[in-house]
């Protein structure tokens, strides 16, 4: 015989505590205090109860689900660090009992009318916005539209209040840059997107910056740009710039992502260009192909996973209580040394 699926009001008997408080514990809503969240959430797994998402969604109006738009502009379905990302988003997700509702843009959709079409569907509660660009026209949708929403990332053309976790580019790659000047390099590179991503905004503002202040400038010449997934662009750029004359050649090259500093090891390897003793190279999100590359890349750690957790549970604080009552929060990257970086070669700069 087929067990029962026990009542909302037989587990808040239960418990002792109001069908209102079980029900929103199992939300996930921030006016329960975490404690009784996770004695709820706990006495439901024992018990077998699953709320009935239709009852629910017709009491309060919500779906239970938060969105996200994954865009998908090759064979790899969704890259390492987004892969990092959403299983952070998705297990905080989970854990406060909301779903998280993936919904692909290919290659001939707009990735702003594959969001509209989501929150004009109300398939959602709220949205996570990722790869944010410096004017980003899903921002001002969803802030016009009022909907709930959270960035990973940041965006330069909003003024309107609105939420985002970010991690500091800008801070980490100034801070790559006096370490590798006090190494001795004076000549840097830089291996980076041609697209208006916030993220290489700031982390070659961030560079730049300090150059300026040990005297130095990143001659154009030493920029490796490409379209985001166009890797015929992205090697042609950095085959520009490492078959430069050796005394003209950067000594140092900061990556803006450990994906494009694995890229360039690998072209300078096919070059006999050694990494460090010719050539130091700092990448960017500390993915876990980072430390099995040859050498082990240098980076920053953007706690990708750590952050995807941050998003999801601020985001449920945006539904339940408003974006204003939730603060953005910038986030410091760890330096992470491994064996991609030393001193200039000859012991200095020139």
């Amino acid at each position: 015989m087929e067990r029962r699926q026990p009542r909302l009001k037989e587990l808040s008997s239960e418990l002792g505590l109001s069908i209102t408080t079980v029900s929103r514990a199992l939300a996930g809503y921030s006016d329960v205090s975490p404690a009784t969240r996770e004695r709820v959430r706990e006495a439901a797994a024992r018990s077998g109860y699953v709320p009935n998402r239709a009852g629910r969604a017709l009491k309060s109006g919500q779906t239970g689900f938060v969105g996200l738009v994954v865009p998908v502009r090759d064979a790899q379905f969704i890259d390492a660090f987004l892969g990092e990302f959403v299983m952070g988003l998705g297990e905080a997700l989970a854990e406060a009992g909301r779903d998280l509702a993936l919904t692909t843009a290919t290659r001939r959709q707009d990735e702003l009318d594959v969001l509209a079409h989501v929150v004009n569907a109300g398939q959602v509660d709220g949205m996570v916005v990722s790869r944010t660009t410096c004017d980003d026209p899903r921002v001002r949708f969803l802030v016009d539209r009022g909907v709930p929403f959270v960035l990973h990332g940041r965006v330069l053309g909003e003024s309107r209040p609105h939420v985002w976790l970010d991690t500091d580019g800008e801070a980490a790659f100034a801070e790559a840059a006096r370490r590798l000047i006090a190494l001795g390099h004076r000549r840097f590179g830089l291996v980076t997107f041609s697209d208006p991503m916030t993220f290489v905004h700031y982390r070659r503002a961030g560079l730049e910056a300090a150059l300026r202040d040990a005297g130095l400038a990143l001659a154009p010449e030493a920029v490796a740009a490409a379209p985001r997934g166009d890797r015929e662009a992205l090697a042609a750029a950095i085959a520009r710039v490492l078959d430069m004359p050796a005394s003209q050649r950067p000594t140092a090259i900061l990556c803006m992502t450990d994906t494009l500093a694995i890229a360039l090891m690998e072209a300078a390897r096919e070059r006999s260009i050694a990494v460090p003793a010719d050539l130091s190279v700092i990448g960017f999100d500390n993915l876990p192909v980072s430390s099995f590359a040859r050498p082990g890349l240098t980076t920053f750690d953007a706690r990708i996973h750590e952050c995807g957790v941050d998003v999801a549970r601020m985001l449920l604080d945006v539904i339940a209580n408003g974006p204003a009552a939730v603060e953005p929060r910038l986030v410091a990257a760890d330096f992470i040394a491994r064996d991609s970086h030393g001193p200039a070669p000859g012991g200095r700069g020139p």
